[in-house]
């Protein structure tokens, strides 16, 4: 069973750097099948996707975001991770990470998400 946890500090101050773990289990991010993304939702609103990595290390990101974060993964524990420069209270929400397999048939599983709140 394929499970993801993400985690944070929770409270971040403006400008700062956030760093967030997605830790997997019971899958590898080896599998060239699976893309693993992060996806966020500010209070209120929709979802907006923030970025993904492949098996490989690709990455790709939300053309919006993208001079702002860093996707990274460590295949040994295994984690994916997602780092955001300068943040702001627009950064605010709940972050979400996502593993999608193409399949056939393509699966989408997601953690319950992590609470950030940018804020001095």
């Amino acid at each position: 069973q394929v499970q993801l946890q993400e985690s944070g500090p929770g409270l971040v101050k403006p400008s700062q750097t956030l760093s967030l773990t997605c830790t997997v289990s019971g899958a590898s991010l080896t599998d060239n099948s699976a893309h693993w993304s992060w996806v966020r939702q500010p209070p209120g609103k929709g979802l907006e996707w923030v970025g993904a990595i492949t098996s490989s290390g690709t990455t790709d990101h939300n053309a919006s975001l993208k001079s702002r974060t860093s996707i990274s993964k460590d295949d040994a524990k295994p984690a994916v991770y997602l780092q955001m420069s300068n943040l702001q209270p627009d950064d605010t929400g709940d972050y979400f990470c996502a593993v999608d397999f193409l399949g056939p048939p393509e699966t989408v599983l997601w953690g319950q998400g992590t609470q950030v709140t940018v804020s001095s």
